[in-house]
């Protein structure tokens, strides 16, 4: 990476809005007086856990499918990817007519691997490594030719997450803070480029578990910090950030903070009981974090981006 990279403009992110609608949900904003008080702020929650394959994944696996040359689609698309990810790029590239190698940890939950099948991908299962997820993606392209599509470092999926931010934006809550979990990066990068776009005066937080807190390490040491070894109940999030998500979240992202393990599952619980929604534990981080700092977001109008909702219900931490 160098500082010559091309980042996604507010045009380009508008064009991936428009090219990637038949594939996605506008998804609505609520908020809950409940949490309201208990917050000691204003939330308005994006739910992206209604979106098309359960997750804001959607929107940039639709975008970089549908960006592709017509030779790199008649070679299918590879990737890894412990769960939404997966289902959402199997799904666009079904919708596409062309062929999806998705590597899997064993250990991803069994929602995913259905929804994964579900969409007409084809599973390879793997050890739960990023080494080993690497390693059997590279032998998976290499027989197959497929393009590989990453989870989040890569700018055409970049440029898809950003338009999450784009619809809360549109919606003209003039908002204090907005707030996106991180593991990967590219959703709180997206969030980040869109709002230093339209809303530079808000603060954008990134949100993530003490046990995979490598972009909480990466901001405060100021360079890039691998993860090693994570291990938290938020299994969308165990992945190390991404080089490009690390240069656009070093440049404008306010901080990120960390909540543990037990204060996700309450945050998780307390959508559960006072929204009457499904959502994932990756995404309750967010929450769990404006809750636990009121320093930060005491009084103000917080955005929270809900990553997700695909749960095993047999296995909820509560």
């Amino acid at each position: 990476m160098t500082s010559k990279t091309t980042f996604p403009t507010l045009p380009d992110i508008r064009m991936a809005h428009a090219r990637i609608q038949p594939m996605i949900h506008r998804t609505p904003i609520l908020t809950n007086s409940a949490i309201d008080h208990l917050a000691g702020c204003e939330i308005y929650f994006k739910c992206e856990n209604f979106q098309k394959v359960g997750a804001f994944k959607a929107r940039g696996a639709a975008n970089a499918v549908l960006k592709l040359s017509s030779e790199q689609r008649s070679r299918g698309v590879a990737t890894h990817s412990s769960g939404n990810h997966a289902a959402a790029l199997a799904r666009a590239a079904s919708a596409a007519g062309i062929k999806s190698y998705i590597v899997m940890p064993s250990t991803a939950p069994e929602i995913k691997k259905k929804a994964v099948e579900s969409y007409g991908g084809q599973i390879i299962f793997c050890e739960p490594t990023l080494e080993a997820r690497q390693r059997t993606l590279d032998e998976v392209v290499a027989d197959t030719g497929a393009a590989f599509i990453p989870p989040y470092d890569h700018l055409d999926v970049i440029e898809g997450q950003a338009t999450c931010a784009l619809e809360i934006w549109e919606e003209e809550l003039s908002l204090d803070a907005l707030v996106a979990p991180v593991g990967g990066g590219g959703l709180l990068g997206g969030t980040a480029l869109t709002t230093h776009y339209l809303a530079p005066k808000c603060k954008v937080y990134g949100a993530e578990p003490e046990g995979a807190d490598d972009a909480y390490r990466s901001f405060q040491a100021d360079q890039l910090i691998p993860m090693k070894n994570p291990k938290t109940i938020a299994d969308g999030l165990l992945t190390s950030l991404g080089n490009l998500n690390w240069e656009i979240i070093r440049r404008y992202v306010t901080d990120v903070l960390t909540a543990s393990d037990e204060e996700i599952i309450a945050a998780m619980r307390l959508v559960y009981e006072r929204m009457k929604i499904v959502i994932e534990p990756s995404c309750a981080v967010p929450l769990a974090v404006v809750i636990k700092y009121p320093a930060y977001f005491n009084g103000k109008k917080v955005g929270v981006i809900l990553s997700g909702g695909n749960v095993d219900l047999g296995k909820l931490p509560f």
